[in-house]
């Protein structure tokens, strides 16, 4: 077989079905042109979903007649002035977007460079290009893509329907809109607007970003545009810095969920990015205050210096490669986790506004006009560690797990007279409020400054063990709990070197196994937190897991759950009637603990509800 040079066309086909598979991947590239262009202003026109016709308009600095021949060959480029991979300041860089679009379309793109009195516009159909030709169009360029994928038919196979394609598109414009909050974007669809985002003129936000983004005022206002009001209001800001790692943004508090990560937004450097690694930190971040099936809505910005990353490792520059992903990794979850945890007992303030519109005749959903309910959150008295003292009546357990949740004797019963002095303690003093009262042996009820608080107790409760177990875990040591006959375990000879290997980091985890001949391991002691276990397929599926991932996970993930399983049922019960006392107290102790406003599933731990809303129930105001 006699090998021989493709064709340029045939080649250019090929490469694009890796940069572009569909039409929002034209879109992207198409728009991060316009952006690298020094665009302000941007408008994106669909038809079909953008089969049919695609056009991206922009007022960037445009090209001559030479610079847009040189645009449409493969690898030609003015985005690399100096040739070096390894300090990219742009969005694209590879050169391969506009030859690869119009190998499989017509393309046509028109252009006039800024403080030019000429305009020029070339056509290319399905990678055959036309001279210059000269035309009329601002300053500025404007690309048009008609009947996408035209000269590859086999792909049009498997696009979705016109509306699929459509939100697609859409998705990809508010990523790259939310990285730019001082660009104007316009997004029309059939004739029809589908998406307007206004620049915000903020100097002061350009300031503070040497890349121009401008994460001040405008960014804030970019989210609320994008994601909505609701999830600025219930978003903590993070801002948290390591080694010349920057990690800022917005994450929605744990009870401000959605059922799929569609809403996440990740930025490396500007750039929109669906990574792996990032993505399993945030889910490590969030996994103490939030279900398995349910995820936070985030919009993180990380800078990182440009020597320490790697941009060209995929076509559609989707994907990145950190040279230290551990910092990175350690940055993230350790900067969501800080927040969540000063945030406190703060819930999402939208809880309230649902609440409310059950109250209401014909119980609809909740209103954005009742969602500020919830208690502002800011620096808690010094008053308030003063109700800390453990619940009475607490489950003393009978082995060594259980030991780990037991308080403390509980504080002596308050008298006639410390109960009147106790009542009439401003509600004002506590951000919880003082107890009045319990409904149906369930939830607390607690009069603040201005509302009432309805709390879980149980919920309430079990993060408030929970955070114990932890903090025990943490200073303590994991405790172990000798078995009266150890176990051996028969496994093959590669997995039994790969537990023994990790041999002493299991030890640090409770896990103490030693050799017992070729292919076997014995296990003299397991983690007290454990309890009665399956300790041969503990073993094994380590054994399992150190070959895919090289870390211990199995143990460490099971103790975390099973922690959070001991929370459940050390926990105050549903049904157990409470004193004020007991109610007081575990008010204060949720005012001083870390994630208290949620339990581990995510579900809030209390309501808050406003007078000013209450009283418009009853038609008082």
């Amino acid at each position: 077989m006699t090998i021989r040079r493709l064709p340029e066309t045939l080649v250019n086909r090929i490469a694009a079905g890796e940069v572009v598979e569909r039409p929002a991947s034209a879109v992207k590239e198409l728009v991060e042109n316009a952006l690298d262009a020094g665009a302000r202003h941007i408008t994106i026109r669909l038809r079909d979903g953008g089969r049919s016709h695609i056009s991206v308009a922009d007022d960037g600095a445009g090209m001559t007649a030479d610079e847009l021949v040189l645009a449409i060959e493969r690898h030609a480029t003015s985005k690399l002035p100096d040739d070096d991979l390894l300090r990219i300041h742009t969005l694209g860089f590879r050169g391969e977007a506009l030859p690869s679009i119009g190998a499989v379309s017509r393309l046509t793109i028109t252009s006039r460079p800024c403080g030019s009195d000429e305009a020029w516009r070339l056509a290319v159909d399905g990678g055959v290009v036309r001279p210059p030709t000269p035309a009329a169009h601002p300053p500025g360029t404007t690309v048009e893509v008609d009947d996408l994928f035209f000269a590859t038919p086999a792909r049009l196979k498997f696009l979705k329907s016109a509306r699929a394609e459509q939100m697609s598109v859409m998705d990809t414009v508010r990523r790259l809109a939310m990285a730019f909050p001082r660009v104007t974007f316009h997004l029309e669809a059939d004739g029809g607007r589908r998406l307007s985002l206004e620049a915000t003129d903020d100097l002061a936000s350009a300031a503070d970003d040497g890349a121009g983004h401008g994460y001040g005022r405008a960014m804030v206002e970019r989210l609320a545009a994008i994601l909505g009001v609701e999830f600025t209001d219930n978003a903590l800001a993070i801002d948290a810095l390591r080694d010349g790692h920057r990690l800022h943004g917005h994450i929605s508090l744990p009870t401000y969920n959605r059922a799929s990560p569609q809403h996440q937004y990740l930025f490396v450097n500007g750039r929109p990015v669906r990574d792996r690694m990032l993505n399993g930190a945030l889910r490590g971040a969030y996994q103490d205050v939030l279900a398995r099936d349910r995820h936070p809505v985030v919009a993180l910005f990380l800078d990182v210096p440009e020597t320490e990353l790697d941009v060209n490792v995929h076509p559609m520059k989707s994907e990145v490669r950190f040279r230290d992903a551990a910092l990175v990794r350690g940055l993230l979850v350790g900067g969501l986790r800080h927040a969540l945890a000063d945030a406190g007992f703060r819930v999402s303030g939208s809880v309230a506004g649902q609440v409310l519109a059950a109250f209401r005749p014909g119980g609809g959903g909740a209103g954005r006009g009742f969602a500020s309910g919830a208690p502002a959150y800011g620096s808690l008295r010094e008053e308030a560690a003063v109700f800390q003292a453990p619940l009475p009546g607490e489950s003393s357990g009978r082995d060594q797990a259980a030991a780990l949740f037991n308080p403390p004797p509980a504080a002596r019963t308050l008298g006639d007279d410390a109960r009147a002095a106790a009542d009439s303690v401003a509600a004002a003093d506590f951000p919880l409020g003082v107890a009045r009262g319990q409904l149906h042996e369930t939830y607390i009820v607690a009069q603040t400054d201005d509302g009432l608080v309805l709390v879980d107790q149980h919920a309430a409760h079990e993060r408030l063990v929970y955070e114990r177990i932890k903090a025990a875990l943490a200073t303590q040591g994991v405790a172990r709990q000798g078995l009266l006959i150890p176990e051996v375990i028969e496994m093959a000879d590669d997995a039994a070197q790969r537990v023994l290997v990790r041999q002493e980091e299991l030890a640090e985890l409770g896990l103490v196994v030693e050799p017992f001949g070729d292919g076997a391991v014995v296990v003299r002691e397991v983690p007290a937190l454990l309890g009665v276990t399956d300790t041969v397929g503990l073993v094994r599926d380590l054994a399992d897991e150190l070959m895919s991932f090289d870390e211990a996970l199995s143990l460490r993930d099971r103790l975390e759950l099973v922690s959070a399983t001991m929370a459940c049922h050390g926990s105050i019960r549903a049904g157990r009637r409470l004193s004020l006392d007991e109610m007081n107290a575990l008010l204060r102790e949720m005012e001083v603990t870390p994630n208290a406003g949620q339990c581990g599933h995510g579900r809030p731990t209390y309501v808050a509800l406003g007078l000013k809303d209450i009283e418009r129930l009853f038609g008082r105001r």
